[in-house]
């Protein structure tokens, strides 16, 4: 599924093909992605233009002037650019028309994604992003924080970092490289953590998140290209998807375990 450096990656393209166009009509072939009435939505977003595309964690956010749509991929969400005359794909679920005789069209083949429309003055208060926590990047995303947010928590640090509340945008494959990086098993207990510890996985989630954006995130069986765009950091990964191949460190083999129900990588040697 799409995390932080795959969706920052389909921001950056839309931003360059979709900006300042105007939305003249919305087709709705699946409304169950919409959070809001169809009828509703249609309203707000015909006849807007595409201001700007923000991103916070995994949601992406378009200004609309007054609104932002949010819109979350999910496992397998896509944006395609189309010319208005093409035929739909049974898997194009919301069409934006523009003026331009283009379409922006949704792609999802599990139809898991969602869109809401949430007005300017209230995105602060915005159920699907107030209970995020602090992106990679984020100057807020300290040392001290991450160790009181660890301070009570029992659950295995992979778990852990998969909970959005803490740092936003990380998924399986980079929480298993995150933690790779920072030298700290997968199942140990974040309340076990020295203040060191928090500081390693802070920049390890930069130095990561910041190269697979560069690379335009990561090309794996689950989670494909759209919009033209092929990431390569699956090029760099040390542990993700890795089982029985020698740890970059130390050669020993990576291995793989289950925890909470996710595949989990890493190297038993270099993770103690």
């Amino acid at each position: 599924m799409p995390e932080i450096a795959e969706v920052e990656t389909v921001r950056n393209v839309l931003k360059r093909k979709v900006l300042h166009k105007k939305i003249i009509n919305v087709i709705v072939r699946y409304k169950n992605i919409l959070e809001v009435d169809e009828e509703h939505f249609k309203n707000i977003v015909i006849g807007k233009e595409i201001k700007n595309i923000e991103r916070k964690g995994k949601w992406l956010l378009f200004d609309l002037g007054d609104y932002y749509l949010l819109s979350h991929l999910r496992m397998e969400g896509k944006y395609y650019i189309k010319d208005s005359s093409e035929a739909y794909n049974k898997h194009e679920h919301i069409i934006f028309c523009f003026e331009d005789n283009t379409d922006l069209r949704y792609h999802d083949t599990r139809k898991f994604g969602r869109m809401n429309l949430v007005e300017k003055s209230e995105i602060n208060l915005a159920s699907e992003l107030v209970k995020l926590g602090y992106d990679p990047d984020d100057i807020h995303l300290t040392k001290e924080y991450l160790y009181e947010s660890f301070k009570n928590k029992k659950k295995p640090m992979k778990t852990t970092l998969l909970d959005q509340s803490i740092i936003s945008g990380l998924g399986n494959i980079y929480v298993d490289e995150v933690l790779f990086k920072a030298h700290i098993n997968p199942i140990r207990i974040p309340s076990s953590l020295s203040i060191e510890d928090c500081d390693n996985i802070i920049k390890a989630s930069r130095e990561i998140i910041k190269k697979a954006i560069a690379e335009g995130g990561t090309t794996i069986r689950s989670y494909t290209s759209s919009l033209g765009v092929t990431g390569n950091y699956q090029n760099y990964l040390c542990v993700h998807k890795r089982e029985g191949l020698p740890c970059p460190i130390c050669g020993k083999p990576i291995k793989k375990i289950k925890i909470g129900g996710r595949s989990t990588y890493y190297c038993e040697n270099c993770q103690k």
